[in-house]
């Protein structure tokens, strides 16, 4: 492999959608609507940069970019290792499979995929990033595009969702930023590496400590870690169904990577395992977010808002993961919690991209309106039923992998409950997917109801319907029964415009690419759970580094 090239992918993976993400606004002064064939352009060539770096990871080892070659004290420095390119891989390759839905579900506006791409940007950085003070930039770089997406549905509550998120975000950034100075205050440095050699010989041991427990408060909340979670469930209902899929798979996902980077790369598990309760704190955190997350996602009734609270429970999991690598250094814990985060952005944006299609198509956004799936869209429903089976843990999916490293990590550490947690949390998650499963599998769809209207008097700025993707209007039969869109067997057109057929009935609003990308979702998690042992595999010259 060309070796210059290579050596010059992390800083163009970070700077090639941040400065992408100007053309769609530029553009936009002359042209509409050039904001989805930028991004689509721009994240397809992200995905095959991120795949030829993988490649040269995986035959040559960790590849370093020094920018200005400044000494790494003070400059910046990007690195990609089997860790973080597992996560740029995650990043671009959701990023592009997204854009098969909002080429029609939208948002369309040029504005939207300039936050896209900056998010893209952003993330990619808090992969790359070697220094701690850089991890913090990319982190407000993505938190700031994210605050954009959220509040770019329409309605209020779109607004209020994206304020709650801006203030705890803000927070979040605030309490990781003061940790941050109080580590270099003990150090005087900001690379990771260095700090990984300063940290155990300091002088300040107090300093390191106060902030590393800012550090877990941060990221706690970025992570949305009960009781820090309440700014998730809001922010990824109420942003627009095209943008959910790319938060919900990818901004905290990048967060608890960043989390994981920090304590094995920065602290380091001996010196953590030295430091006073700090196991036993990160595996509480995370065990109760997983019994809370599982126990809030049963008791709802909106499907998006189900599937957030799910999140809170599947990145609980990734937290304890982290609390037994300290607790036992367990190198099998550190294994399932890659694995888990790499299955769980796939999984959840499948799920959310399918529940997209559904609102799309009928308007259904509650578990009972999901009555008759199965007979009105067998694709999107058996893809759907594999995503749900995946993110149970039912084998050989991702989500089995996954869990099962975790808790072999668990037992090799003689840490019962932790098990315990784990297996109750798998059939409390199996209680909320029976449960949609049953509604589009074994509830018939109701008799026939009329259409809400769409007409073309509809007017939206971003070319979407009246009410975006969120609204929704109950149908009502002839004896006044209140009926779901599902039971009506209704489609429309989000559009609101012309072209309708000769029944009077707006065209399918789902296209072939929004049904494939769901699909191909749903074949990765099969197919990443038969390939347990080769992430093992890949892993292995980075668990070495770090545990010995």
């Amino acid at each position: 492999m060309n070796s210059g090239l290579v050596d010059l992918l992390p800083p163009l993976l970070i700077v090639a959608p941040i400065l992408a993400a100007t053309l769609p606004i530029a553009l936009g002064l002359r042209f509409d609507r050039t904001g989805w064939s930028v991004a689509a352009i721009t994240t397809a060539g992200l995905f095959a940069a991120a795949g030829y770096l993988a490649s040269a990871v995986h035959a040559g080892g960790r590849v370093t970019h020094t920018l200005g070659g400044y000494p790494r004290t003070y400059g910046i420095q990007l690195v990609a290792d089997q860790f973080s390119i597992l996560v740029v891989l995650l990043v671009t390759g959701v990023a592009t499979g997204v854009l098969a839905y909002t080429r029609r579900g939208g948002p369309r506006g040029n504005t939207f995929y300039t936050a896209y791409l900056l998010l893209v940007g952003g993330l990619l950085g808090i992969s790359l990033t070697g220094d701690v003070f850089n991890l913090f930039v990319f982190l407000e770089i993505s938190s700031l595009a994210t605050y954009a997406l959220v509040s770019s549905g329409d309605g209020p509550e779109s607004a209020v969702a994206a304020l709650k998120y801006l203030i705890l975000g803000t927070v979040a950034a605030s309490m990781y930023l003061i940790g941050v100075a109080f580590v270099f205050m003990a150090t005087g440095t900001l690379n990771m590496v260095e700090l990984a050699e300063a940290i155990p010989n300091a002088e300040r041991q107090t300093l390191i400590q106060t902030g590393f427990a800012f550090i877990v408060v941060g990221f706690a909340t970025k992570v949305a870690q009960w009781p820090l979670h309440s700014w998730q469930p809001s922010a990824y209902e109420q942003a627009p169904d095209g943008a959910t899929p790319l938060i919900a798979a990818l901004v905290s996902t990048a967060s608890a990577y960043a989390f994981g980077r920090l304590i094995v790369t920065v602290f380091e598990v001996d010196y953590l395992a030295s430091m006073p309760r700090a196991a036993s704190i990160i595996l509480t955190v995370g065990c109760v977010s997983v019994l809370a997350g599982t126990v809030l996602a049963v008791i709802q009734r909106e499907v998006k808002r189900m599937l957030a609270y799910s999140s809170v429970s599947q990145f609980g999991l990734v937290i304890t993961a982290y609390g037994v690598v300290i607790a036992g250094g367990s190198e099998t814990a550190f294994t399932g919690a890659a694995i888990h985060l790499v299955g769980h952005g796939i999984l959840k944006a499948g799920l959310f991209l399918s529940a997209a299609i559904v609102a799309t198509s009928y308007g259904a956004r509650t578990v009972d309106e999901y009555a008759g799936l199965a007979k009105r869209r067998p694709v999107v429903a058996g893809a759907m039923a594999v995503l749900l089976f995946a993110l149970v843990g039912v084998p050989p999916a991702v989500g089995f992998v996954g869990k099962w490293y975790i808790a072999l990590g668990a037992v090799e550490a003689e840490l019962w409950p932790v098990a315990a947690v784990i297996f109750l949390s798998t059939m409390l998650t199996l209680a909320y997917a029976a449960r949609l499963l049953e509604k589009m599998y074994f509830t018939p769809a109701a008799g026939a109801a009329s259409a809400r209207g769409h007409g073309p008097d509809t007017v939206a700025t971003d070319g979407g319907d009246e009410n975006g993707d969120k609204g929704r209007e109950d149908l009502a039969s002839d004896d006044g029964a209140v009926e779901t869109p599902l039971a009506a067997g209704v489609s429309y057109d989000p559009t609101g415009g012309p072209g309708r057929d000769g029944s009077g009935r707006s065209p399918d609003p789902v296209s072939n690419g929004m049904v494939a990308v769901i699909v191909v979702a749903a074949i990765v998690a099969v197919a990443l759970g038969f390939a347990g042992g080769t992430f093992a595999d890949f892993l292995e010259p980075f668990l070495t580094e770090v545990f010995n």
